[in-house]
């Protein structure tokens, strides 16, 4: 089958193939064929080295069920990409997104959705509604790690809450915090991405002029970038609260003295539940139709990441099986 995959070979890169295997589903999985797949910054990370992982990236689709489960066969699914192992400790203990012996669709021992098919658990896979359309669907895992901000931190009228980054997530989190208590800012460096926001009723302000909302409360870092988190603890006052979102291939070589003096609580948040996001979509509450700007057939998949670091790209999503 045709796909995107990142070799074993170093530097690392992304390359199309037109015969790799085809996915076989264990007992337990399904297998998908994929319609569309997103592409975000976690994939251009991995395109980077991030995860040291080799296979096929991508991990944000919407596809058909095709084989291994007659309940879900012919259904047009979305899926949760932590693959557990449902027997440990943390799996146990309801953490099974942290089971250390889970594969990561596209990310960790699992291929993923940068390719015509993928296998994954059906425990994994989600219903998606008729009024939501693939365009949409693909953006459900992106909006639960969006809503999973709220999952970790409490937002409270009166509040000064700074969404510091807007590209893809940040656009999502700011849209979700935007329907929450909390005098919310959007900080970017995108013309293009804060005039959405400002149009969606969101205040915004360039990188360059963050300096007026120093002393905020809540700072959600969404940069991609190693350089957020020391943004974000300049912007955090004392005792507020910086959630943390970027993951990327280096080092962030931040001065971790402003963490501990003012002590400012920092939180790690990842994957988020799929019903409520795909709940916001099916109810309409969160706008992602506008954030699409270009669309790349799978064998052109190679242009479309290039093209999704483009800054002029919001999101670039990939279609297997058009040319």
């Amino acid at each position: 089958m045709q796909a995107l995959i990142v070799p074993a070979d170093q530097p690392p890169r992304v390359e199309f193939v037109r015969d790799h295997p085809m996915p076989q589903p264990a007992a337990g999985e399904v297998c998908i064929r994929v319609h569309l797949a997103g592409v975000c910054a976690t994939d251009l990370e991995i395109a980077r080295g991030y995860m040291h992982y080799a296979g096929v990236p991508g991990h944000e689709f919407v596809g058909t069920v095709v084989a291994g489960d007659d309940r879900l066969h012919g259904r047009r699914v979305v899926a949760e990409i932590n693959c557990p192992c449902g027997r440990c400790d943390f799996c146990g203990r309801g953490l099974a997104n942290h089971c250390p012996r889970r594969t990561v669709l596209g990310i960790a021992g699992r291929d993923g959705a940068f390719a015509e098919y993928l296998t994954i658990p059906a425990g994994n896979c989600h219903l998606v509604p008729d009024r939501v359309t693939d365009r949409q669907a693909v953006f459900v895992e992106p909006l639960a790690a969006a809503a999973h901000v709220l999952d970790v931190v409490t937002l409270q009228s009166g509040q000064r809450v700074v969404v510091l980054g807007s590209g893809r997530l940040g656009l999502l989190v700011a849209q979700v915090l935007a329907m929450q208590p909390g005098e919310l800012t959007v900080i970017g460096r995108n013309p293009a991405t804060l005039a959405l926001c400002a149009r969606w009723g969101i205040r915004t302000l360039d990188v360059s002029d963050c300096a007026a909302v120093e002393g905020s409360d809540v700072v959600v870092e969404c940069t991609g970038a190693p350089a957020g988190l020391a943004l974000a603890l300049r912007l955090c006052r004392p005792c507020g609260t910086v959630v943390l979102k970027s993951t990327y291939a280096g080092a962030a070589g931040v001065d971790l003295a402003p963490l501990v003096v003012n002590e400012v609580r920092v939180i790690g948040s990842r994957c988020g539940a799929f019903a409520p996001a795909l709940r916001l979509l099916a109810d309409g509450r969160v706008e992602v139709d506008e954030l699409v700007t270009a669309v790349y057939p799978l064998a052109q998949g190679v242009a479309g990441l290039a093209a999704a670091a483009r800054p002029e790209n919001v999101k670039v999503l990939l279609q297997p099986g058009s040319f």
